[in-house]
């Protein structure tokens, strides 16, 4: 399996969120081949789509590379989310920290940029609409297309973005 990436809306409801789980870990499983090495996923951890993939790949029994964009990028997560992020990286096989302070919409691009380096597929948990701010679902799919690499879009039937 080549390394997938994970870009996806944040801020989805409960419901939404559970059908999003349901499809990343179906993409997950379509990528493993039997006998074939584990599958690779990468991620900058954040709530939502982000993390539930990573923790698909973990439970794959795959490796996991996680991407933090700033020093302050913990913080800027929702502090519900902080026991999840923590757990996630401290299960990451290796962890990429890019040498920025703020978290702010430039670093979790240039983060994004970082994990699309580390991938050959780009997962998008994405409605199609444009990025509602820079560094955005939209903006990462764009950037990756630009690359030429595989995109799958991901939006299950029934979800939906506040």
């Amino acid at each position: 399996m080549t390394s997938v990436a994970i870009t996806g809306h944040r801020g989805l409801p409960a419901a939404t969120l559970a059908l999003v789980d349901r499809a990343l870990r179906l993409e997950v499983a379509l990528r493993i081949r039997p006998g074939g090495p584990p599958p690779v996923g990468v991620s900058c951890l954040a709530d939502g789509p982000d993390s539930l993939f990573a923790q698909a790949i973990l439970d794959a029994g795959g490796v996991l590379i996680a991407v933090v964009p700033a020093r302050r990028y913990r913080a800027s997560l929702p502090a519900f989310h902080h026991p999840v992020f923590d757990r996630l990286l401290a299960a990451a096989h290796r962890v990429i920290e890019l040498d920025r302070e703020e978290s702010n919409p430039e670093a979790h691009q240039a983060g994004s940029l970082r994990m699309l380096d580390e991938a050959g597929e780009l997962l998008a948990v994405w409605d199609g609409l444009p990025a509602r701010g820079f560094g955005g679902t939209a903006d990462v799919v764009a950037t990756a297309r630009a690359r030429n690499m595989p995109v799958t879009v991901v939006w299950p039937e029934g979800a939906e973005r506040p």
